[in-house]
């Protein structure tokens, strides 16, 4: 799935394409997405002017006229900026054309995507309102963590990537950002002190800074706006590298499933 670097990767990219052009026609191939695509959704759209290309959490915010698109890429899906005239693949669902002849196509090959129509300010919506404070925000910080923390048992990595908590920690930026506060995934929520939760925030904010820089990590299903893959996967310094050394103290990465989900950590130096 997609997580937030690189839907903010996808969000700059389309950014500039979109911004200030008008919707001239919608073609939708595929209504069945993860919720049904709204049947009035090019009566909305046509005529409109997109004002505004924003994100909450790992959703696109397109503010169209006096309405938001709000957009999910679910496990698998891409947004591509392409010629109008671009024939359409077979797993290329929606079609945005604009009146300069480009089009935003949302390919979706598991559709489990969504593209919604929100009339009112979309952070009231059912799917945004239960939502955590952005990693980058004044919101999120040591004191917040510990606080939310107190008395939990569950294992900090599933803390950390509760979107209740915080947004757009997924499991990839959790073990690299638990490696870098040198904090074991296993360890309870509950007993980590509020100057390590303090190494949390800003591990967190360096490792989804760097691959937001780096154009998003490189995944079998993640490209671009323009089908590039990102490189963050380079730099990964624990996810994915079981049996490998450890880049600090030499010892071998370990796995451990935790919370269902594959952990990496180094055992020595992470506590």
């Amino acid at each position: 799935m997609p997580e937030l670097p690189e839907v903010e990767t996808i969000r700059r990219g389309i950014s500039p394409h979109v911004l200030e052009q008008t919707v001239a026609r919608v073609v939708v191939r595929q209504s069945r997405l993860r919720w049904p695509v709204p049947s009035d959704l090019e009566q909305r759209l046509v005529g409109k002017k997109v004002v505004e290309v924003g994100r909450r959490a790992k959703y696109l915010l397109l503010r169209i006229g006096d309405g938001w698109l709000l957009i999910h890429l679910g496990m698998s899906g891409s947004l591509r900026i392409v010629e109008e005239a671009t024939e359409a693949g077979r797993h290329d669902h929606i079609d945005i054309v604009f009146v300069n002849g480009r089009c935003l196509r949302l390919n979706d090959p598991r559709r489990f995507g969504a593209m919604l129509w929100v009339g009112r300010h979309p952070d009231r919506h059912p799917l945004l309102a239960r939502l955590g404070p952005e990693p980058f925000s004044d919101d999120f910080d040591g004191a917040m963590l510990y606080d939310k923390s107190r008395g939990r048992r569950l294992a900090v990595k599933n803390f950390i990537m509760d979107q209740r908590v915080v947004v757009g920690i997924g499991n990839i930026y959790a073990s690299e950002a638990l490696f870098r506060a040198g904090i074991h995934p296993a360890r309870a929520a509950g007993h980590i002190s509020l100057a390590r939760y303090v190494d949390v925030v800003h591990a967190v904010r360096e490792v989804l800074g760097d691959a937001i820089e780096a154009g998003g990590t490189t995944l079998r299903d993640f490209t671009d706006e323009n089908g590039r893959p990102g490189y963050f996967r380079q730099q990964l310094l624990v996810y994915g590298r079981e049996g490998q050394p450890c880049g600090s103290c030499g010892r071998p990465i370990r796995c451990k499933t935790i919370g269902q989900r594959s952990s990496y950590f180094c055992a020595h130096c992470q506590r």
